[in-house]
C-alpha cells in the first residue's frame, strides 16, 4: 500500500462513523465544563499521544475567552509518576492510582484503545465506573472490552492499527472544533442565518 492508497483508505471508514455519538460525547465533555468537572483522558502508545493532544486541545483548542473552560487532564503525561505506580505496583494501576489522587463524582475518563483490550484501560474505566465517573470510549474494530464498559464509545471501524489512531486524532479534532463553535455560538448564528 502507498501513500495515495492509504490516504484514499480512510475515507469510507470516515464515512462510517456515527454523528449521534459525537453529539452524545460532545453532550458530555459540556456539561462536565459546566460544572466544573474535571476530564482525565488515558491511552497507552500512540493513544497516549493522542490523550496528551486530546487534553491540549480541550484546554487551549476550546478554552473561549471570558468562558468557563475545560479542566482537562492527560493521565499520560507524568511519566516519573508513571514508572513509579508500574514498578511498585502493576502496570495495570497507572491511570486507576493517579485518578485515586483526584476523582470525584460526575468526572469524567476518556479511555482511548485501539483494540479495546488493554488491561490498563480496562482497570481505569471500571474504577472510574466505580467512583462515579461518566466514560467516554475511542476505540477500534470491533471494541474490545471496553465498548460494553463506556458509556459513550466513538469505535473507528478499522481493523489497522494505524487507521484507528488516525481516526481517534481526527475526532479529537473534531469534537474540540464543534465545542468551541458551540460556545461561542457560531453554530446558533449559522442556524438562523440558514
Amino acid at each position: 500500500m502507498n501513500v495515495s492508497q492509504y490516504i484514499a483508505s480512510l475515507q469510507p471508514l470516515l464515512a462510517t462513523l456515527a454523528a449521534a455519538d459525537f453529539h452524545q460525547v460532545e453532550a458530555i465533555l459540556l456539561r462536565a465544563r459546566e460544572e466544573g468537572r474535571t476530564v482525565f483522558i488515558i491511552g497507552n502508545g500512540g493513544s497516549a499521544a493522542t490523550a496528551s493532544h486530546f487534553a491540549n486541545d480541550l484546554n487551549k483548542g476550546a478554552a473561549v475567552i471570558g468562558q468557563r473552560r475545560f479542566r482537562a487532564l492527560a493521565l499520560t503525561d507524568n511519566v516519573p509518576l508513571i514508572t513509579a505506580w508500574a514498578n511498585d505496583t502493576r502496570y495495570e494501576q497507572i491511570f486507576v492510582e493517579q485518578m485515586a489522587n483526584f476523582i470525584h463524582p460526575g468526572d469524567v475518563l476518556i479511555a482511548i484503545s485501539g483494540s479495546g483490550n488493554s488491561p490498563n484501560i480496562i482497570a481505569a474505566v471500571e474504577w472510574a465506573r466505580r467512583e462515579g465517573a461518566v466514560t467516554i470510549g475511542l476505540t477500534g474494530g470491533s471494541g474490545g472490552r471496553l465498548r460494553a464498559l463506556v458509556d459513550c464509545c466513538l469505535l473507528a471501524p478499522a481493523d489497522r492499527m494505524e487507521q484507528i489512531e488516525d481516526m481517534h486524532l481526527m475526532l479529537a479534532h473534531a469534537i474540540c472544533v464543534s465545542i468551541r463553535n458551540r460556545i461561542t455560538g457560531k453554530t446558533l448564528i449559522a442556524a438562523r442565518e440558514s
